[in-house]
């Protein structure tokens, strides 16, 4: 048995939502442990078997769980800006705005999200994670530009809620 990368997402959230703060599954192929302490999750898949990957341990921040871990929290007071919410990087890697080289972007200044809307992708250890809004509003700054690498937790996006 192999897991997808859906499967572990799913797998995923559901640790985060569970409160559970450890969970290890085995198998004689591959072996998967998501450590969770309610701040960020962390995953750690080793896969012996031949794959794109080298076989030693990967550790990638939260493959795309943003339901789970995305930390949404209005900004800090900027003159005016108090109102809006800061969109944070749920994991390490690059961050692109569209999803190929010659592909339009997924959101510019002015444009309106809702929960679900693709904002980004974050590229972690050859993973492309789709990063999606949990918040509706107007796009009003993005914060990084295409193919620079983000933190865990590093403002994205700022979005007015109005």
């Amino acid at each position: 048995m192999s897991m997808d990368i859906k499967q572990i997402q799913d797998l995923i959230k559901f640790v985060a939502k569970s409160g559970v703060n450890e969970v290890a599954i085995e198998e004689k192929d591959f072996k998967i442990t998501i450590k969770t302490n309610q701040e960020p999750t962390y995953v750690t898949a080793t896969v012996p078997s031949p794959v794109a990957l080298p076989a030693q341990p990967a550790t990638a921040s939260a493959p795309a769980a943003p339901a789970a871990e995305a930390p949404v929290a209005p900004s800090k007071p900027v003159a005016e800006a108090s109102n809006l919410i800061t969109i944070k990087s749920p994991m390490i890697g690059t961050f692109y705005r569209a999803s190929g080289p010659d592909k339009p972007v997924f959101v510019n200044v002015g444009d309106e999200i809702a929960p679900g809307k693709v904002l980004c992708i974050i590229e972690a250890m050859k993973l492309f994670n789709e990063i999606e809004s949990e918040v509706s509003g107007k796009i009003v700054k993005i914060l990084v530009n295409d193919a620079q690498p983000v933190e865990f937790d590093q403002p994205l996006f700022l979005v007015d809620p109005s």
